[in-house]
């Protein structure tokens, strides 16, 4: 497709669900992969298969598509912590999302720090959500929920963001299922000790 063209209406009218569904996961590709910064249009209208003016017309823009592919990861870690499953699980849960995109996307906003900031609101709703489940018993009265918050999630994320560390630390690599899934059960156990919940 010439990529300098704007979309024709057939284009944009043929499926806008499957096109925005290809463009949302190609960013996620591309944003995890790269960074924000370093991603371009062009390359995520590529693996989408798309005109990258698709991505103005769906989303207003490269930010706009990284907003919408935040607002969609906070949906999902929203279900995913919900106060319905035990503390253990959800960090289990989110020891899993290493090894995805989305995991890799929010590790390279929080180390290059050149994202559009989006993450606020949801992340003051986790700290609710701690604080609700603190006054259920399963975290320590003396504890501070949004420190407690901030601890887990460093804890869960460790295979991605101290990958090297991980495994000259454990021998194996911190890449794989197999790895994710063993720490996972370890940090659950670790958690459950936090919670009182052996």
């Amino acid at each position: 497709m010439d990529q300098r063209r704007s979309p024709r209406a057939s284009e944009r009218k043929r499926d806008p669900e499957r096109t925005r569904a290809l463009l949302l996961e190609a960013a996620a590709a591309e944003f995890g992969a790269k960074g924000y910064a370093a991603t371009r249009t062009t390359d995520i209208a590529a693996r989408a298969g798309v005109n990258k003016q698709l991505i103005s017309y769906y989303f207003g823009g490269k930010e706009g598509l990284y907003k919408e592919l935040a607002t969609s990861w906070h949906s999902s870690a929203a279900e995913m912590a919900s106060r319905h499953q035990a503390l253990d699980e959800v960090v289990s849960g989110f020891v899993m999302t290493t090894l995805t995109d989305h995991g890799r996307v929010w590790a390279w906003a929080n180390l290059a720090g050149d994202s559009p900031p989006t993450d606020e609101e949801f992340f003051q709703a986790q700290v609710e959500e701690m604080r609700q489940r603190q006054a259920a018993g399963e975290l320590p009265a003396g504890m501070e929920p949004e420190y407690v918050l901030l601890a887990l999630m460093a804890a869960a994320s460790a295979p991605l963001t101290l990958r090297q560390s991980a495994g000259q630390i454990t021998g194996e690599d911190p890449s794989t299922p197999e790895f994710a899934a063993k720490y996972a059960q370890q940090l659950a156990i670790l958690v459950r000790h936090l919670s009182h919940r052996s």
